[in-house]
């Protein structure tokens, strides 16, 4: 598959946002061309819209979470729960490792955050959500 952690990083670094860096690094494989990637996580950025909610990278990562084990069936229960348990647990790794699963808290100065919570750029909220798709699930 090559080097998909880097290659989010560079789409971040080359402009786009962080939904977009990590799910369009890794659509391809799932058949998806990167036109069509970039437009389908363009308003996951910014936490969802630049509204600094839910973390963009993270965002980015459920939707891969969706390409990998997602349902097509409504009755498949099992599928779902599959799905949710997937997100939950990338989600709470995330927040475990960040100190909050919403942007406008992982941007926080180090100094309004509990202790042992180091705050980064987005860059490498990206990486790190790469990096857990690559651990989990690919």
């Amino acid at each position: 598959m090559g080097n998909r952690v880097e290659k989010a990083v560079e789409l971040f670094k080359s402009g786009y946002n962080c939904a977009q860096s990590v799910f369009t690094a890794y659509a391809d494989f799932y058949g998806i061309d990167k036109e069509l990637a970039l437009k389908l996580s363009s308003s996951f950025g910014g936490g969802i819209g630049g509204m600094h909610t839910m973390c963009g990278a993270l965002c980015g990562l459920t939707m891969i979470v969706g390409l990998e084990i997602g349902l097509t069936v409504a009755e498949d229960s099992a599928k779902k729960k599959q799905n949710y348990q997937m997100v939950q647990k990338l989600a709470d790794d995330f927040r475990k490792d960040t100190g909050s699963m919403l942007c406008k808290l992982a941007l926080k100065p180090d100094d309004d955050v509990a202790p042992g919570i180091k705050r980064k750029p987005c860059v490498e909220y990206v990486r790190y959500c790469a990096e857990l798709i690559d651990r989990n699930l690919i």
